[in-house]
């Protein structure tokens, strides 16, 4: 086993998908579990760069936290990177944006979007 670079992390750098290779079906089945919604609202409302993983009030425990946000990885939505002993995260809002205009604004809005509007 060798030993990792001074000051590196224990652990592998997270993969991230370019969101230019990502299908509107992944995005969408990303985009589909409230706690992956709520990881997403959340980042949209922090600067980049400033929320650890740790940061997140979600009723899941660490693994399932990690599953969550390597599938947002794996849709294009999220970058991680570590910094010291935390993994921070930035939501890719343009780049995300430009493959799929539009879908973060109706994701993002508060005004209840998820409710049904009557004809």
């Amino acid at each position: 086993m060798s030993k990792q670079a001074a000051g590196s992390s224990h652990r592998a750098a997270p993969v991230h998908t370019d969101p230019e290779d990502v299908s509107v079906l992944t995005a969408l089945s990303a985009l589909a579990d409230p706690v992956r919604i709520q990881l997403i609202r959340e980042l949209a409302g922090s600067a980049d760069w400033t929320r650890s993983c740790g940061s997140f009030d979600v009723p899941v425990g660490k693994a399932a936290l990690s599953h969550h946000f390597s599938v947002l990885r794996g849709a294009g939505l999220v970058e991680q990177r570590d910094q010291g002993p935390k993994r921070v995260n930035r939501l890719r809002r343009e780049e995300f944006d430009a493959r799929f205009p539009g879908l973060l604004d109706l994701l993002l809005r508060s005004d209840g979007a998820e409710s049904t509007t009557q004809r």
